[in-house]
């Protein structure tokens, strides 16, 4: 969860790292929150019949667009890529495939034009912005 508010708190953060855990576990929380505000819209019978999407969803998807591309930047700047890179997701089936392999790659070693390591960071360095 550290990391799901560390992504939060840095919602507009474009330049430096983010580590393979921060991205993975923003994204499992972000899976887990998705779920639950779409079965709240479901639930309450709030879903349009024109997007099958509720209120809850939407407010929620509106809230977490930009955190999730600020941290998938990051993350490319990790292993060594542009931010560019993420519109790889417009190539069809090719595209996905090569942003997944980019998201599940390893940091690149030491520093890089985007910053140090996070990775040689210990945590309280890590989540203090240091």
């Amino acid at each position: 969860m550290k990391y799901y508010i560390h992504v939060i708190k840095n919602y507009a953060t474009f330049s430096g790292r983010a580590r393979r855990t921060e991205y993975w576990m923003f994204v499992l929380f972000n899976i887990i929150f998705t779920s639950v505000f779409t079965l709240l819209d479901y639930f309450f019978g709030l879903n349009s019949i024109i997007l099958n999407y509720g209120p809850f969803y939407i407010l929620y998807f509106l809230f977490i667009f930009i955190p999730y591309l600020a941290v998938v930047v990051r993350r490319l700047h990790d292993v060594g890529k542009s931010g560019w890179y993420y519109l790889l997701v417009f190539l069809p089936i090719i595209g996905w495939i090569w942003l997944f392999v980019l998201l599940v790659t390893d940091s690149q070693k030491g520093e890089n034009k985007w910053g140090k390591n996070p990775k040689g960071q210990n945590e309280k360095e890590y989540f203090s912005g240091e």
